[in-house]
């Protein structure tokens, strides 16, 4: 039986193109064995993502920006609702055919308007005697009808709202003169005619005849003359009396404060409004309408989210909360960065220069068809993490599985390669805090926090002209995100080189690691385009080798 919760297949945060392309390959792959996966990306697509996502029309994976355990998380379905045009009678009867102590309440477009509890309704009914003016209850005379199963014998428009009282006619004319008005309400017993013609006089909304009471002609010529509606009900006049008390609309005595909530709000921020609120259940409402329901006795950590890990295996680079998500796989190319599972994991490593090979080669091992779509987005991610084959990250095991995939996609892998490659060599309209920020990815190096982001591009010069403030964006980084070091490879892929910028300390780091003199806040690394490779080992060792 399939899961119904769903795996989400995700790559690194400041996604690469291996990292989209990677994702939706293999949550293919995993739906194609029957398994609910779901393409997941934990960033903003760049443009060359978005070249090979546009070239082989394709659509980017969702969205997650963190995996955090939200309010959509515990929230239970809300199959009973009442309408605020509803009256109470009608609200009782759900109440306690559903055995709930409140209900949510919507306007007649289903949007969320309040909600009614059992407490609600009692203190009304402790109020009943003082419930005869419906004036400001807005009840129409159809609901009057309707609830005291009445039969109209001289019509009016039911739509009309009562205006006035309620009354029971008792006594003589003179005592009806003092006490009704127009635009009441008059239950009459049966035989009582000259009360009936007394009200009738005072152009009253409705007139009632209780216990199946006989209409004189007269008595309904009268009520045609004043405009006045006549209703006939088989019941006694008590038991109407108080029925028509329920015919109040719910809106009338709803609770329109709402102790509310929306779906992506984290249960961390509700918990405490649930602590220090009275009540049981929580409306769950998103754009006005009512999604469901959050119980306090339900409020408890829920099934954590399911996540397979794509081009990376390092808790620094990984989504948001990914600490309270459950991981069941990692499929990568680097190093292994020490993320630590519950349980036993599948995981798939290998010294290749792009997961995308990994995934490639899955596909043929599990005899599952690739399709052009696929194949394209496959063979991006291997061009994009190689630059072409020219990074040293560059296998031989790359370039037969590019060679397989370019026929399946039906691309020329050099002229394709090139375009997909120009497409995100530009910086276009870059600002330098987005370029010190380009394909980021966070490393424990040692002691070491460093944060290390690279930048592909065809003119290098382009870019170093903006040096100063791409340093001071890079200070900025350091002082609000809490680095040790930042620093920016600005990789030139025709010369197949890098303009290596820092900030932070020890700058010794970087001398001790490219044996030059780090001093200043840039170097030049000529042969050097791969992070992975090129950068992170070096300052490994340099940090092994530096005094304590």
């Amino acid at each position: 039986m399939q899961n119904a919760k769903p795996v989400y297949v995700i790559g690194h945060r400041n996604p690469d193109t291996d990292s989209i392309c990677s994702a939706i390959a293999y949550a293919a792959l995993k739906q194609a064995g029957g398994e609910n996966a779901i393409a997941a990306r934990a960033g903003q697509v760049n443009a060359e993502t978005q070249y090979a996502l546009d070239y082989f029309k394709a659509e980017a994976p969702m969205l997650l920006s963190d995996l955090y355990p939200r309010v959509k998380d515990i929230m239970l379905e809300c199959h009973t609702v009442v309408k605020e045009t509803d009256s109470l009678r009608y609200l009782g009867s759900v109440l306690q055919k559903n055995n709930l102590r409140s209900v949510p309440v919507t306007d007649d477009d289903g949007r969320m308007v309040g909600i009614v509890t059992v407490s609600d309704l009692a203190q009304r009914y402790f109020e009943e005697l003082n419930m005869q003016d419906l004036g400001e209850a807005a009840v129409s005379l159809k609901a009057i009808v309707d609830i005291i199963d009445g039969e109209v014998i001289v019509e009016s428009d039911e739509n009309t709202k009562v205006k006035g009282k309620v009354h029971i006619a008792a006594g003589s004319k003179t005592t009806i003169k003092k006490w009704v008005s127009e635009g009441d309400v008059v239950l009459v017993g049966e035989g009582q005619y000259a009360s009936m013609q007394e009200c009738l006089l005072h152009n009253i909304a409705c007139l009632i005849v209780t216990n199946e009471g006989n209409i004189p002609e007269i008595v309904k010529q009268d009520a045609r003359r004043t405009h006045s509606m006549i209703v006939r009900t088989p019941l006694d006049t008590f038991t109407a009396a108080r029925l028509i008390n329920q015919s109040i609309p719910v809106g009338h005595i709803m609770q329109k404060k709402l102790t509310a909530f929306q779906s992506h709000q984290l249960l961390s921020d509700i918990r405490g409004t649930i602590e220090a609120s009275k009540f049981r259940n929580y409306p769950v409402v998103d754009n006005e309408r009512l999604v469901g329901i959050v119980s306090r006795d339900n409020l408890m950590l829920p099934e954590p989210e399911r996540v397979i890990l794509v081009d990376h295996n390092e808790r620094g680079q990984a989504v948001e909360g990914i600490e309270d998500a459950k991981i069941l796989e990692i499929v990568d190319h680097h190093r292994l960065g020490g993320m630590q599972t519950g349980e036993p994991i599948y995981i798939r490593e290998e010294p290749v220069g792009c997961t995308a090979t990994i995934i490639a080669n899955m596909y043929w091992q599990k005899n599952v068809e690739i399709s052009p779509q696929i194949a394209g987005l496959l063979l991006s991610a291997i061009i994009s993490d190689t630059v072409l084959f020219k990074s040293p990250t560059c296998t031989g095991y790359d370039k037969i599985t590019s060679e397989r995939l370019a026929k399946l996609a039906d691309v020329q892998i050099e002229e394709y390669g090139m375009a997909l490659l120009k497409a995100g060599a530009g910086i276009g309209d870059m600002t330098p805090a987005d370029i010190a920020k380009n394909d980021m990815k966070e490393f424990q190096i040692g002691d070491y926090h460093i944060l290390v982001s690279q930048l592909s591009v065809m003119d290098v010069d382009e870019v170093m002209e903006m040096k100063a403030e791409l340093l001071e964006s890079m200070n900025v980084l350091c002082t609000t995100e809490h680095f040790d070091m930042c620093l920016l490879m600005v990789t030139d892929i025709l010369k197949e080189s890098t303009e290596l910028l820092y900030v932070g300390s020890p700058k010794t780091l970087i001398g001790e690691a490219f044996m030059k003199d780090a001093s200043g806040d840039s170097i030049y690394l000529p042969g050097v385009m791969s992070r992975k490779k090129q950068i992170i080992p070096p300052l490994t060792d340099a940090v092994q080798r530096m005094p304590k």
